[in-house]
C-alpha cells in the first residue's frame, strides 16, 4: 500500500508525549515515516468501538434510568441527538481545531497555542492511506470524535427533566465550538499548545472531558433553575436496573476511553487498563462502605455511582500512576465525589439532577491534582521527566482553573444568550406532563 504521512497531525496526543514531550511514542512526521502497524490498529479500532459504546447506549441507559418514566425517552433522544450532531460537526470543523497543528512543530507562540488551524477542515486530507503514527488517521479521527461525543452528553445529567431538544441542540453544537474544542487543543494537540507545554499531564480527558462538563452542568442548572417542585417533591429513579446496566456498560467502555488513549497496543494501555480497574473498584466501595455507615444498607445506585466517580478521577492518572496511586486516587473519589453530590448540593441548594457536577467536576478536579502527586517515581508513577511534585500539581491545579473558568463563562455566555433568542425551559405544562410526550410525541416507562 502507498502510505501517506498525515500533514495535518504529526504527533500522538495523551501519553504520547507527557510532561512538555518527555515521554514520546512517535517522532514528528518530518524525522520518522510512519509505518501501519496492525495490532495498533486493532486495537484502536476496538477502543473506538468502547468509547461510543459508553455514550450509546451506556450514559443513555445510566441517565435514563435516573429520571422519572414520563422523561426517560427525551434523555436517550438527548444522548442519541448530541451522538449525531457532534459527528457531523466533527467532519466539517472541529477536528481540525481541536488537532491540526499550524505553525506549531517550530513551536511558533501564536493563536495556535489554544486552537488549531484549518489544515484538516472537511477532513479534506484523510484519505485511506493516511496515517497517524503507526494507525490509519481516519480511526484517529473517529476515536477522538468519540471523546467529543460523550463530553457534552454528560451534561445532560444536570439539565435532565426541563430543558427544550431545539435549545439542548444549539447549546452543545456552541459548547462544542467555544468550549469543547480549544481545551482539547490546548492539552492534546502536541508542542506548542498551552497546557502540553506546561507540561500538564491529562492521559484521557480529566480538564478536557469531566472538568470541562463538570462546571458546564453546575452552570447550567444554575441558569435554567430547579426542577418544578424539587426538593420538596420526591423524585426518585424510575428505572435503577437500566442505571445499574449503564453504569456496567460504562466501566467496560472506560477501557477504551482510558487504555485506548496509548494509541497503541503497548506496555501504556495495559498498564492504563489495570489502573482504571483498581481505581473504579476502589471508588465503588468507598462509595459503598459510606452509605453503608451513614445509612445502615449499602444501596445499589450508590455503588454504581461510586465506580463512575473512580472511572472520572483515574482517567488523567491512568497513563501515569502505578498501581497503589490508581487505589487512592479510587479511595479519594468515592469520598470527594459522595461529598460533593450529597452534602454539598444539598448545602448550596442547586438541582443537579443526575449528579453530572458532583461526579464528573469533583472527580475530573480530584483526579487532575493527584495525577500530579501520583505521577511521582517515589509513589510509583510513570513519567520519564518529572519535574517534581510541587512544580507538577501547580501546572496541574493551573490547568483546572483555567478550564473551571474559561468552561464556565463560555457556558454561561451561551445559555444567556439562548435564553434570550428562544428561552432553554420548557412550560410548567410541558414539565409537568413530561419531556416524553410534549417534546417527543412518545411515551416512556410507565411503572
Amino acid at each position: 500500500m502507498n502510505t501517506k504521512t498525515s500533514t495535518t497531525i504529526a504527533w500522538h496526543s495523551k501519553l504520547g508525549l507527557l510532561a512538555g514531550g518527555a515521554v514520546m511514542m512517535s517522532l514528528p512526521a518530518a524525522a520518522q515515516e510512519p509505518t501501519l502497524n496492525t495490532g495498533d490498529t486493532a486495537w484502536m479500532l476496538t477502543s473506538t468501538a468502547l468509547v461510543l459504546f459508553m455514550t450509546i447506549p451506556g450514559l443513555a441507559l445510566f441517565y435514563g434510568g435516573l429520571v422519572r418514566s414520563k422523561n426517560v425517552l427525551s434523555v436517550l433522544m438527548q444522548c442519541f441527538g448530541i451522538t449525531a450532531l457532534v459527528s457531523v460537526l466533527w467532519a466539517v470543523y472541529a477536528y481540525t481545531f481541536s488537532f491540526s497543528t499550524d505553525n506549531m512543530a517550530a513551536n511558533v507562540k501564536n493563536i495556535n497555542s489554544i486552537i488549531g488551524g484549518i489544515s484538516a477542515l472537511f477532513l479534506n486530507n484523510c484519505r485511506a492511506d493516511t496515517l497517524h503514527g503507526t494507525i490509519p488517521e481516519s480511526v484517529f479521527i473517529c476515536f477522538q470524535m468519540t471523546f467529543a461525543i460523550i463530553t457534552p452528553a454528560l451534561i445532560c445529567g444536570a439539565y435532565a427533566e426541563r430543558m427544550k431538544f431545539s435549545a439542548m441542540m444549539i447549546f452543545t453544537a456552541l459548547w462544542l465550538t467555544l468550549a469543547y474544542i480549544p481545551i482539547c487543543h490546548m492539552a492534546w494537540s502536541g508542542p506548542g499548545a498551552l497546557y502540553f507545554d506546561w507540561g500538564v499531564l491529562d492521559y484521557a480527558g480529566g480538564t478536557v472531558v469531566h472538568i470541562n462538563a463538570g462546571i458546564a452542568a453546575l452552570v447550567s442548572c444554575l441558569i435554567l433553575g430547579k426542577r418544578k417542585g424539587y426538593p420538596a417533591t420526591p423524585m426518585p429513579p424510575h428505572n435503577l436496573t437500566m442505571t445499574v446496566t449503564g453504569a456496567g456498560m460504562l466501566w467496560v467502555g472506560w477501557f477504551g476511553f482510558n487504555a485506548g488513549s496509548a494509541v497503541a497496543a503497548n506496555g501504556d494501555a495495559g498498564m492504563a487498563m489495570l489502573a482504571t480497574q483498581l481505581a473504579t473498584a476502589m471508588a465503588a466501595l468507598t462509595w459503598m462502605f459510606i452509605e453503608w455507615i451513614k445509612h445502615g444498607k449499602p444501596s445499589a445506585l450508590g455503588t454504581a455511582t461510586g465506580a463512575v466517580a473512580g472511572l472520572v478521577a483515574i482517567t488523567p492518572a491512568s497513563g501515569s500512576c502505578g498501581p497503589m496511586g490508581a487505589l487512592a486516587i479510587g479511595l479519594a473519589a468515592g469520598i470527594f465525589c459522595f461529598l460533593g453530590a450529597t452534602t454539598v448540593k444539598k448545602a448550596f441548594g442547586y438541582d443537579d439532577s443526575l449528579d453530572a457536577f458532583g461526579v464528573h467536576g469533583v472527580g475530573g478536579t480530584v483526579g487532575a491534582l493527584l495525577t500530579g502527586v501520583f505521577a511521582a517515581p517515589a509513589l510509583g508513577g510513570h513519567v520519564a521527566s518529572y519535574p517534581g511534585m510541587g512544580t507538577q500539581v501547580f501546572y496541574q491545579l493551573l490547568a483546572v482553573v483555567i478550564t473551571l473558568v474559561w468552561s464556565g463563562v463560555v457556558t454561561f455566555i451561551i445559555l444567556k444568550v439562548l435564553d434570550a433568542v428562544m428561552g432553554l425551559r420548557v412550560s410548567s405544562e410541558e414539565e409537568t406532563e413530561g419531556l416524553d410526550s410534549t417534546l417527543h410525541g412518545e411515551e416512556g416507562y410507565i411503572l
